[in-house]
Parts: C-alpha cells; structure tokens; sequence
C-alpha cells in the first residue's frame, strides 16, 4: 500500500512539473510552410484549352445554376473531353500494351525532385528543336545526376497559350491538321538516354514529348515501355529553378486510362523564392 502511495504521489509531482514546463508553440501547416511557395504547373479546362486536333475537346455543360424552390442557391455542371488534352498525365500503357494505366502508376513515382532542362532559347530559334543528350548531360554537368528526377523540359511554349496557332503551328482541327503541327519535343536517343537514368516521369510544357512532325512517336513508346509517365501541356515552368523543386503531378485517378486530366504543382522552399 506505501508503494503504491509513493507511485501516485511520483505520477502527480511528474504531471504538475511538465504541465508547468513551457510548451513549443503549435505551428499549423506543414513544417516550415511559412517558407515554402506553391506554382501552379497546369493550366485551367476551359473551352479555350488546347487539345490535339482530332481529340474530343472539353466541354463542361450546366445542369444547374440558380436558386432551388427550397431557397437556396446550387450548382451542378457536366463535363466531357479526351483524357489527352490540356495539361494532362499520359499513363504508359498510351503507347505500351500492358503497361500501367492510369490508376496503376505507384504516387512515389508522381512525386520528386525536379529537374528543370531549359533549352527556351533553342526553341525560341527553331519551332521543331529535339531535346538532345548533349542538352541532357551539360544540365548533369552544371547541376548533377538525373537520377530519381521528375525532368521538365522547358521550351517556353506555354507563354503562347491558348493561341493554337502558335502553341501547336496550327489552329485546324481533325486529321488534316496533324501534318501541320510544329512545336518542340524530345529527341528519341534522348528518351532512350533518360531511360537508364531511373528518371520518374518525363514532363514539358508542349502538346507532346515527341515533337509536332512526329509521326511514330518513337519517345512515347520508348518511355512507356519503361514505365516512365509522361507529363503534357505543362505551364510556368520559368518560376522554377534547375533543380531545388519538389513536384507533385496527381492526375484524375481515371481506372483503365490511358491518360488523366492532370493537376500538377512545384514546392518550393526558402525565402529566397519569389
């Protein structure tokens, strides 16, 4: 009975000292939110949304939008449109029989480092410029090792968005459009050069990772049968840094898809972000 005493009057004593100790002040968010900055990598689905000219483009259609016989206000909208068009995810399995679907791609592997290859001033010059492995291998050399990036090529199309015209070479629809288009990509040897790099996905701020005159979609196929995700129709990718960058790229977790509306972001830390 004494020592049971002696532990009730130890747990009181104990309880009053660290009740009375000061206590770290709660910090809500994540830890250092007050030092990141968020980017915006997607652009908005709207009917001026850029899709590749034989695609179904959105649609978004009102179902309601008033004040109900009950009083109260509501709004409800369908919508429609291709799984590749505006900023969207391009799941393997797009040009890779058997390969991850949508719903199949692991989230580690849609969230990482960021590796940003600006070749802005190479495309500015020639509309229908291939990212090469020299462009590849000088941003190793200035920044490290690819490995276990998200790599986003950066051509600054995306200023040019939504003018068909200029984002894609062309503002016709349907099948007699494609031979027109004229917009940068990666060059195949170079998507086969990102394949041994264990790289996450492969992203850029164009219609495509293969460019507008493609017409076997070499760099598609050569990604997707590794399993590496490509990320399309990309935005504000010059608000980012060659590397320092965490993205997060979760696509509409569409089950059997080919491809996925895409919502994607950049994190970065450090005040000296702006």
């Amino acid at each position: 009975m004494v020592i049971r005493y002696r532990l009730a009057a130890m747990l009181v004593v104990s309880g009053a000292a660290f009740s009375c100790a000061p206590q770290a002040p709660e910090r809500p968010g994540f830890p250092d939110a007050e030092n990141q900055r968020l980017v915006d990598l997607s652009h908005e689905y709207s009917a001026d949304a850029i899709f590749w000219p034989t695609a179904e483009t959105f649609r978004l259609d009102v179902v309601a939008d008033g004040t109900t016989p009950q009083g109260y206000y509501y709004a409800s909208n369908n919508f429609s449109g291709s799984e590749h068009g505006g900023t969207h995810l391009d799941a393997p399995v797009h040009f890779a029989r058997g390969h991850w679907s949508v719903e199949q791609i692991p989230l580690d592997q849609l969230v990482g480092p960021a590796a940003v290859v600006d070749v802005s001033a190479a495309c500015a010059a020639q509309a229908d410029y291939q990212v090469t492995v020299a462009d590849l291998t000088a941003w190793e050399q200035a920044h490290g090792s690819l490995n276990g990036a998200i790599v986003l090529i950066r051509t600054d199309y995306s200023r040019r968005w939504p003018d068909a015209e200029r984002y894609l070479g062309t503002a016709e629809r349907g099948e007699a459009a494609v031979p027109k288009l004229h917009f940068p990509g990666i060059h195949p040897d170079a998507a086969r050069w990102l394949t041994e790099k264990s790289v996450k996905a492969v992203g850029i701020d164009t219609a495509s990772i293969d460019y507008g005159q493609s017409s076997l979609f070499e760099t598609h196929r050569t990604l997707y049968e590794r399993n590496i995700p490509g990320l399309e129709n990309l935005t504000n990718l010059d608000q980012l840094p060659a590397r320092g960058a965490t993205i997060v790229a979760l696509p509409m977790k569409i089950k059997g898809g080919s491809g996925a509306p895409l919502r994607a972001v950049a994190i970065l830390q450090g005040k000296g972000h702006s």
